[in-house]
């Protein structure tokens, strides 16, 4: 659990930008690259994340999920991203979930790697076909594409954060990561009523 001195603590700015329509072409800019990098190795290549959804504004970073079949059996992936100079962050994380402990949590767990030193700033999340947060990057994208009012709503509320905690990124996603997961909840509703698939819009 966060504390109120990680929350008070200063980080790094937490800035929220109008959305630009370059995020599209950087998306597909970077995915190609790993598309080439990693062949058969990535099942797929999404753009993820604030900077996937139309008219969202959001941090300049742009996210992407590469799903593998297998995350205990990934040493040829990191071979090949690690070798075109991508940086790993640490071996697993587990990406947090309201009423999951995330320590013991299979379906949360990820690889985290970064854009090689000195390019634009890219999260890239490895996780494995058919686990929850493989799940939920893509279903939370797709819902707020859909649905103008919550894509809204989390707008405002991300731009306030950024004003109550401009240079504490613990203290925006304090408020902001249990949030996420009250809208996950309805979209899985939404879901379930639209025989929702992912959108084909994948590399």
């Amino acid at each position: 659990m966060i504390s109120i001195d990680d929350i008070a603590k200063k980080s790094r700015p937490v800035i929220i930008t109008d959305y630009k329509v370059n995020w599209a072409s950087d998306y597909l800019a970077m995915g190609n690259r790993l598309r080439k990098l990693l062949g058969d190795t990535a099942l797929r290549i999404d753009h993820i994340g604030s900077t996937s959804v139309p008219d969202l504004a959001a941090k300049d970073i742009i996210d992407i999920q590469v799903t593998v079949r297998d995350l205990s059996s990934m040493e040829s992936f990191e071979e090949r991203i690690l070798g075109a100079g991508f940086q790993q962050r640490g071996n697993f994380h587990y990406d947090c979930f309201c009423g999951i402990d995330k320590e013991e949590a299979p379906e949360l767990k990820k690889k985290y790697f970064r854009e090689p030193e000195g390019e634009q700033r890219c999260h890239i999340h490895v996780r494995q076909e058919g686990l929850l947060n493989q799940k939920y990057a893509l279903l939370f994208r797709d819902f707020l594409r859909a649905n103008p009012v919550v894509r809204k709503s989390y707008e405002i509320l991300k731009r306030r954060l950024s004003k109550i905690f401009p240079e504490s990124i613990n203290g925006y996603l304090y408020i902001k990561d249990p949030l996420m997961d009250i809208i996950f909840s309805g979209a899985e509703h939404w879901a379930s009523n639209t025989q929702w698939k992912p959108d084909s819009d994948y590399l």
